[in-house]
């Protein structure tokens, strides 16, 4: 997938009709903690909390201008995919089904529902929902809205593209990899603007695919058990990301529950945002290799902060001792 700077800059200018740019601030304390100079991308400051409302919004603008609006969509999700197709199918009047697996996060099926999604259940993981949505589009004739698209990597490569015009020089950027469109969107917007910023992957201890599959060199199939890294929870790589990942990712770091919940404390203590565990599996990344660090100018983005208010509760009153 070969997406211009151009591409890009269009996919930018459709988003920043909804959504500001976000933020990217050096916080003084999270740089001392790290031991090196660390800007946090605040994805988490869009109108829902995560940085999937930028492809969705692409997305859409690109079926309207093409005269290809479905009469509905579906989709399936977590949670934040879910929520930017909800968000980007309400502005053009579209009515918009999402499959999200059982026991999937309360309050961002509330966040879907409140957006006017059809919510339906099922499946444990995501992978057999995204399976039983491709099986209601077919039955319903409704238009699919996969996790991981050409436009959708477009879009969501605008918040790469503003911190990296923002913040010259990054030596590393820290990305965590649920489906792959966040990092190949970073890989994308990188490879635009002709830089040499070292693009790291983040995934869950306890969801390997990508890991498995960057190490081997082949799609590899794992199973799922995060409790706190939903938006991380794959257990089937997709194939196109897969290609970028191979050809323009550095390494991948793994962290664990504990680490993100470590990591959720530590961005609250020194930021005071709320991030969820997937939003904070770079900056996880990045207390693990900080001894790799020193002298870097290093990035990490905040993807979101969907976090149940129970969930987040917990988190906060855990401890790293």
């Amino acid at each position: 997938m070969n997406i211009r700077l151009e591409e890009i800059e269009s996919a930018a200018r459709v988003v920043a009709n909804t959504v500001r740019p976000t933020p990217q601030y050096c916080w003084p304390m999270l740089s001392e903690r790290l031991g090196t100079e660390v800007w946090v991308k605040h994805e988490n400051h869009t109108p829902v909390g995560a940085f999937k409302i930028r492809g969705g919004l692409v997305y859409f603008d690109r079926l309207s201008l093409a005269g290809r609006l479905p009469a509905g969509v579906i989709s399936a999700t977590r949670g934040n995919h879910g929520q930017s197709v909800a968000f980007a199918a309400r502005r053009y009047g579209i009515p918009a089904t999402i499959v999200v697996p059982k026991g999937n996060s309360v309050e961002k099926n509330a966040a879907m529902g409140a957006l006017g999604a059809e919510l339906i259940e099922y499946g444990e993981d995501f992978q057999a929902s995204r399976e039983y949505a491709v099986q209601l589009a077919a039955e319903r004739d409704l238009h699919m809205v996969t996790s991981f698209h050409p436009l959708l990597v477009t879009g969501v490569a605008t918040y790469s593209l503003e911190l990296l015009r923002a913040v010259a020089d990054l030596d590393t950027v820290y990305v965590p990899i649920g489906l792959g469109s966040g990092i190949c969107g970073m890989l994308a917007a990188r490879d635009a603007l002709g830089l040499r910023t070292e693009v790291v992957g983040v995934v869950s201890t306890h969801a390997q695919a990508y890991a498995e599959s960057f190490r081997q060199h082949k799609a590899v199939e794992c199973p799922v058990s995060t409790k706190l890294g939903d938006g991380m929870a794959c257990r089937t790589p997709e194939p196109g990301a897969l290609e970028m990942i191979w050809q323009g990712v550095d390494r991948i770091v793994s962290v664990s529950d504990a680490e993100l919940a470590s990591a959720m404390r530590l961005l609250f203590e020194c930021t005071h945002n709320v991030c969820e565990g997937a939003g904070a599996a770079a900056t996880a990344a990045a207390m693990q290799e900080r001894s790799r660090l020193a002298g870097r100018r290093v990035a990490v983005v905040a993807t979101g902060g969907n976090v149940d208010r129970d969930v987040f509760a917990t988190v906060l009153q855990g401890s790293d001792d």
